[in-house]
Formats: structure tokens, C-alpha cells, sequence
């Protein structure tokens, strides 16, 4: 009979790590870690303390809690992934962001130390932004970062989230910015601006990439694209018809996972999506809004790694 790894042990270890992660990652009071883990203030306590003497808090948290374990483990083996992290949730703030910047941070983290040259794409978001400013700072001169796509707004400036430039700053490595801005104005000018020596220098890196960084958008009238003013509400309706669910790096696909044949796709002058094979194509997104997209791209395999919420892993699961 194989031994129960629930042991009282680790269910004491879990619940010091779930009020170290409350404490020092989600800025909970002592009072606050009490009321959500209906237990005493004095447990919370000597549950946060317990979670220090264990060496189980550095700057992040360092033990996986089951749960999560569990969840990215079901997740992978659903969607085929190669990877998932699940960072633990706030109960009372389900899709707060730091955790799972945190994760994906790890994540990057991982790659960065290798010795070799390795190529780093990204794409742009608050998710990968916050991801960039969790991560510590490090000297890789040997690695190359590059992005996906454009970071020009429609009215000429520049996006707020771009994550390319404060990553190379923050590791020392030399950048390709995306040298075309997000849209074209027609097909005939996207084929001609991606004839330019730098473009096809930057979309030669992206499609080279040792490991991809994406964020994932809704498509709804919240949508990234649209409050953006890249998409009109004209536009968006007309994608809502056509079946539009989701986007990366703005690339707008349906339920499938399959990139929509429309007039929108024709002007998109990112890097081509990889197709998620043995690379890792790693979205970091969570939330509810975001659920039929990322459900998406994992069923189109437009991706094959995820990090992301206990909160939203369960609803992906359910």
C-alpha cells in the first residue's frame, strides 16, 4: 500500500507556506491571514513564523503548496503541456497579479542561467511587465531578448508595458525592439515594411527563440485591442461574429485556437505565433475575463506552457 503523502507533517508545512505566501506576498495582516484561514490570530502567528524557521519564505516563496502542485500537474497533463506553474490565491483577490509574475519570474529565471547563448521573445502585458520587475537583476551578456511585436500605439506613443527593453536593461543583454509598428494599414504595406533588412533580422530571432513569454487578451469590449483603440466597436462586433475569443500579441484567434482569416489578421504585423511544439511558448494570464481565451490557446496548442492563479487553474479544470 503506498504511504499517504497528506501526512500531518505536510499539511503543517502547506499551511505555514499558504501564511507566508498571504503574508509576504499579498501583504495580508496577521488578523486578515486569521479570518481567511479560519484560525486564530495566534496560529496565524505561529504560522507565518513557522513558514521563516522553515526557510520556506526568501524573496519569493519556496515551497510549491499541494494544491497547486496538483492543479499544474492536471493542467499539463489535460492540454499536453511541457510546462505550468500555479501560483497560490488570494481568496479574497483571486487574480492578483504578484504571484504569478512571481512564478513566471522563476521561470525565466531558469533559462537566463544557462551559460549558452539563449533567445528570449516576448510579447507586451502588465503580465509580462510585472514578470520583467520580479526578476533579479543579472549580468547575460551572452543572451539575446527580442520582441514580438510592435510597441506603438495608435496615436504614435509608446506602450506603457512594453517588457523588452526593462528585460535586457535588467540582465544586461542586447535587445531587438520590433522595428514595425503594431498595425499596417492594408496587406500591400505590411509585405513591404516586412522587407526591411531589421524586420526580417527580428522575426528570423523570434521564430530562432529558445523561449517565448506571451501574454493572452479577452475579446470583449474590455480587450486590450479595443481600449487601446486598435480595434473599433464596429470591428469588434464583427470579430465577435466571425468567433473571436482570444489574442496574442495581437494575432486574434477563435475557440479552435485557430488564427481568424479575416481583414484584422491581414494587417498584423507581428511576429508570427510559434507553433507551440518542443520551444516553450509560455503565456503568463490568469483572471475570469481571460478564461475562454486561455482555454483556447491551449486547445489550439498555441502555446504549450502556462503559468498562472489556483484560482484560474480551477475554473480552466472545472
Amino acid at each position: 500500500m503506498s504511504q499517504n503523502r497528506f501526512t500531518p507533517e505536510t499539511t503543517r508545512l502547506d499551511d505555514a507556506a499558504r501564511a507566508g505566501w498571504l503574508y509576504y506576498v499579498a501583504g495580508n495582516t496577521q488578523d486578515e491571514i486569521a479570518r481567511k484561514m479560519g484560525v486564530s490570530r495566534q496560529t496565524a502567528q505561529r504560522l507565518v513564523a513557522m513558514a521563516l524557521a522553515e526557510r520556506l519564505v526568501k524573496v519569493r516563496l519556496d515551497h510549491p503548496i499541494g494544491r497547486c502542485m496538483d492543479l499544474a500537474a492536471a493542467l499539463r497533463d489535460r492540454f499536453g503541456l511541457i510546462t505550468c506553474e500555479v501560483a497560490p490565491s488570494d481568496p479574497e483577490a483571486p487574480d492578483l497579479l504578484t504571484g504569478i509574475a512571481i512564478a513566471a519570474a522563476a521561470e525565466l529565471e531558469r533559462v537566463l542561467k544557462s551559460p549558452e547563448r539563449r533567445i528570449v521573445s516576448l510579447g507586451t502585458g502588465r503580465n509580462l511587465r510585472a514578470t520583467v520587475e520580479q526578476l533579479p537583476r543579472m549580468a547575460c551578456p551572452q543572451h539575446v531578448v527580442v520582441s514580438r511585436l510592435g510597441n506603438m500605439m495608435q496615436d504614435g506613443s509608446a506602450t506603457p508595458y512594453n517588457a523588452t527593453i526593462r528585460l535586457a536593461e535588467r540582465i544586461g543583454a542586447p535587445h531587438f525592439p520590433y522595428p514595425l509598428p503594431v498595425l499596417a494599414r492594408d496587406a500591400q504595406e505590411l509585405a513591404a515594411m516586412q522587407q526591411q533588412q531589421a524586420a526580417r533580422n527580428t522575426i528570423r530571432l523570434c521564430a530562432e527563440a529558445d523561449l517565448s513569454l506571451v501574454g493572452i487578451g479577452q475579446m470583449d469590449m474590455t480587450a486590450p485591442l479595443h481600449v487601446d483603440g486598435f480595434l473599433s466597436t464596429a470591428e469588434m462586433e464583427e470579430l465577435a461574429r466571425a468567433g473571436a475569443v482570444g489574442e496574442i500579441t495581437s494575432w486574434v484567434y477563435d475557440a479552435q485556437g485557430r488564427i481568424i482569416d479575416c481583414a484584422f489578421n491581414h494587417r498584423v504585423a507581428s511576429a508570427p505565433l510559434p507553433r507551440a511544439g518542443d520551444r516553450p511558448v509560455i503565456a503568463v494570464a490568469s483572471g475570469q475575463a481571460k478564461l475562454p481565451a486561455i482555454r483556447a490557446a491551449l486547445n489550439g496548442r498555441l502555446i504549450n506552457g502556462l503559468v498562472t492563479s489556483e484560482a484560474t487553474a480551477e475554473r480552466l479544470l472545472a
